[in-house]
């Protein structure tokens, strides 16, 4: 097992990569965007991804992020995002500590069992292979609150509305709307977990209310978004 520890500021990228080992990146603070060939996760505090070896990825950071990785050989299947235990935090941030090699298999072990049982979370948001389409959606990330309709995507993209609507069903499974309603959800729930009004966070991201985009984040995520903000007992796992 090895233990990358990283730090860095806001909007700092790191270029597309890979490792020969699963790793998992987790966020002690900040927010980590982690891209695929195949789509994007929001990390936030509290929760890490787990990456199967060899799938190339890139790095981009929102606000001061405190990063650490572990390089495991756990032969994970897909990548997967989970909730970070209390036990597991402890046990990331020893394994940067240890020193002796026995030390270090009694810790691997506990962190494999930990990940086992981890609770998981979505916050996956498939990308097109489509190069035009890949880089309006792209765009579309970096400003979730703009309100395009098909036929203005179109517009952008040089082709018909009908085109549009096809291209997203072949590339990514979904409607137009449906990829932009979650995209809309899974970046609100990095505002949300850093304790910004449900209202505000509903106007960042293209809703006129806070029951329309409450209504949606339940629709998608199966819970409702001020879960993230204040978890009753019991519901941590839900959480964001």
């Amino acid at each position: 097992m090895q233990t990358l520890e990283m730090d860095y500021t806001h909007g700092d990228v790191v270029a597309s990569h890979c490792h020969a080992h699963d790793q998992l990146i987790y966020a002690a603070s900040g927010v980590v965007h982690v891209s695929s060939e195949r789509g994007n996760w929001v990390i936030q505090g509290g929760h890490a991804l787990w990456m199967p070896a060899g799938v190339s990825h890139g790095i981009r950071t929102e606000g001061a992020v405190s990063m650490r990785s572990l390089l495991l050989e756990a032969q994970v299947e897909t990548c997967q995002v989970i909730v970070v235990s209390g036990l597991l935090r402890e046990l990331i941030l020893a394994a940067s500590r240890m020193l002796g090699v026995q030390d270090g298999d009694h810790v691997r072990a506990l962190i494999l069992a930990e990940l086992a049982g981890a609770v998981r979370v979505d916050t996956f948001i498939p990308m097109p292979r489509h190069p035009r389409l890949r880089t309006w959606c792209e765009r579309f990330l970096q400003a979730p609150a703009q309100d395009l309709t098909l036929e203005q995507c179109g517009q952008q993209l040089n082709m018909s509305a009908r085109n549009v609507a096809r291209l997203f069903q072949r590339e990514l499974g979904m409607s137009h709307g449906q990829w932009r309603a979650r995209a809309r959800v899974m970046l609100s729930q990095q505002c949300l977990a850093a304790g910004q009004p449900i209202l505000a966070v509903a106007l960042d991201h293209g809703y006129q209310s806070a029951s329309a985009f409450a209504a949606m984040f339940k629709r998608i995520l199966g819970y409702a978004p001020s879960q993230c903000q204040n978890p009753r007992p019991g519901e941590r796992t839900l959480s964001c």
